[in-house]
């Protein structure tokens, strides 16, 4: 059994193992985000319905499936620790907050 399906026009093909394969963190999609309101956007989504937020922008869905939903930028503002620890301090990426973090 397997379904193929796209996202943001990239194509996946996603296969059922059977019952004794289980969802972890260990697999999961990476959602690249503009600017705050795509963020809050696909945090609210994928929270909605039972999803479960984790830290530094990882998620769960309500279907057990793991995101990491962060803004494009998150490699070059975590580069400086200032902006690392600020980073491991949140929940949902807040890419305010991690800007001025860096600040001098």
């Amino acid at each position: 059994m397997s379904v193929a399906f796209e996202l943001d026009g990239r194509p996946f093909l996603a296969l059922n193992g059977g019952p004794s394969y289980r969802l972890t963190p260990a697999f999961s999609l990476y959602v690249p985000c503009k600017d705050q309101a795509e963020i809050d956007h696909f945090w609210s989504a994928l929270l909605s319905d039972g999803g479960e937020p984790s830290r530094c922008g990882w998620l769960v869905d309500r279907f057990g499936l793991s995101w990491q939903v962060i803004p494009e930028e998150l490699p070059e503002l975590i580069s400086d620790p200032r902006g690392l620890q600020a980073m491991l301090k949140m929940t949902k990426i807040d890419l305010a907050a991690l800007r001025a973090a860096i600040q001098p």
